[in-house]
């Protein structure tokens, strides 16, 4: 899918040196097809070290050089990233933004070129090749483009197509998910802690659990309430632990948090 093709990614962050480990451990990309790019030469150095890749010294080099652009940067350097790009995308490489809250529009207009756009919302787990994102395509982007860039992410995780009216609340559900997640587990360890566990021992058995909990849910299809009906037993330990968290509003507080985060991604794109 890939032969013959060069991807560039402009911003070699986090997120960007996921999706770069991920293609090369999937044997998608041979590390000479990649372009690398970070305002941090030092950065640079270190993705050109770790992976092999080759280092692009200016955005227009790398423009010119690639059939994909990865906008891996973040979304309040986005606008003299896409003024840098505008003036070299005349072969119309397909863009795939991951910058949260920049609207496909918002990227069209700044691109006098009439490039396929694609737009991304991943979540860091994808740091562990775990990730999940959701896309949107502009609409110029082919069949054939949508699948490639489909096939980039799932080397880091899953990924599945939304319409772009969706992507505020994919940004507050998964791609703020993560965080939520962590709460809780850091409250379950600290809870073990309490009740008399090592640290070590209480970080692993939740960990575990957490991950148990979602291949479970995942691999059975079942709905969470039917899974969660059959670990609750009448009068037993896990209703009474459930009653208390109905009791603090915890489903509640978690509905709110994820509204709240979609509202703050709308907010963001109308900058």
């Amino acid at each position: 899918m890939f032969e013959g093709r060069t991807i560039g990614f402009v911003g070699g962050g986090n997120m960007g040196e996921a999706l770069i480990r991920g293609l090369i451990s999937a044997s998608l990309l041979r590390p000479e097809q990649i372009l690398a790019h970070d305002v941090l030469p030092a950065r640079l150095d270190y993705l050109q070290k770790s992976y092999a890749v080759r280092p692009a010294s200016t955005l227009a080099r790398m423009a010119a050089d690639c059939q994909i652009l990865v906008l891996a940067v973040k979304p309040q350097v986005m606008k003299p990233v896409l003024e840098e790009l505008r003036h070299h995308l005349e072969h119309r490489p397909l863009i795939i933004s991951i910058a949260a809250g920049i609207t496909l529009a918002d990227l069209s207009a700044a691109l006098p070129t009439p490039c396929p756009i694609i737009r991304v919302m991943p979540n860091t787990p994808a740091l562990v090749l775990q990730g999940a994102s959701a896309l949107s395509r502009g609409g110029t982007v082919t069949a054939e483009q949508m699948e490639q860039a489909m096939t980039l992410f799932r080397a880091v995780g899953s990924a599945l197509e939304v319409d772009e009216q969706w992507m505020d609340a994919v940004t507050g559900l998964s791609g703020s998910g993560p965080a939520y997640f962590l709460l809780l587990m850091e409250s379950m360890i600290d809870a073990g802690v309490l009740m008399g566990l090592p640290r070590a021992v209480a970080r692993d058995l939740v960990a575990q659990t957490a991950l148990g909990s979602a291949r479970m849910l995942m691999e059975t299809g079942k709905h969470p309430a039917e899974l969660k009906d059959m670990i609750t037993s009448p009068g037993g330990t896990t209703i009474r632990g459930l009653a208390v968290m109905e009791e603090a509003g915890v489903r509640g507080s978690l509905m709110r948090a994820i509204e709240a985060a979609t509202l703050r991604s709308r907010e963001l794109g109308k900058r």
